[in-house]
């Protein structure tokens, strides 16, 4: 069953921006507590990290749809982040632009105060997380709002500028 963020990526045609905000997300992630014990993704075994994710992010890019991720995270980065950052290179391998922008930097800049998504400068996904970073009940919100998602496309657009390319952001 496609999430309504992959059905979202499928339809569009021009755009994909995601800003992420948290310093950890789902801790009880049996790859994440995986990740605590050692295991890392080994690029070169495509086979064992390509999921379903890596295929829409690809067929958006083959459409030409452009695939931007922005991360602001808090310095020094908590062991989720580090497990981000490791998986980073299936998000590349699918054509996925992505960034990081360490906290401190955003002292000036007008953030929702959700993660979210916007499409095609069209539809903006946000998403609604509990304080231990579970997806809550109702975790997805769709609007179609202009002014919102004006909104949130320009605060995309300030994090990116200011964001440092996955290749040059070491932790």
């Amino acid at each position: 069953m496609a999430t309504p963020v992959r059905e979202a990526l499928a339809r569009s045609r021009r755009t994909a921006v995601h800003l992420e905000m948290r310093d950890s997300y789902m801790l009880d992630d049996p790859e994440f507590l995986a990740f605590q014990d050692g295991k890392r993704l080994d690029p070169d075994d495509r086979g064992s990290w390509w999921h379903g994710w890596h295929d829409a992010v690809a067929e958006a890019v083959r459409r030409g749809v452009a695939v931007r991720r922005a991360r602001i995270i808090s310095e020094p980065v908590h062991d989720y982040i580090r497990y981000e950052h490791d998986l980073t290179v299936g998000n590349l391998a699918a054509g996925e632009q992505v960034r990081w922008l360490p906290r401190r930097n955003t002292k000036d800049l007008c953030l929702p105060g959700l993660d979210f998504w916007v499409f095609d400068n069209d539809v903006v996904h946000f998403h609604h997380f509990t304080g231990d970073g579970q997806l809550a009940e109702a975790g997805e919100e769709i609007l179609r709002d202009a002014a919102l998602i004006k909104h949130c496309a320009a605060a995309f657009e300030a994090v990116w500028e200011r964001a440092v390319p996955h290749e040059q952001y070491t932790l």
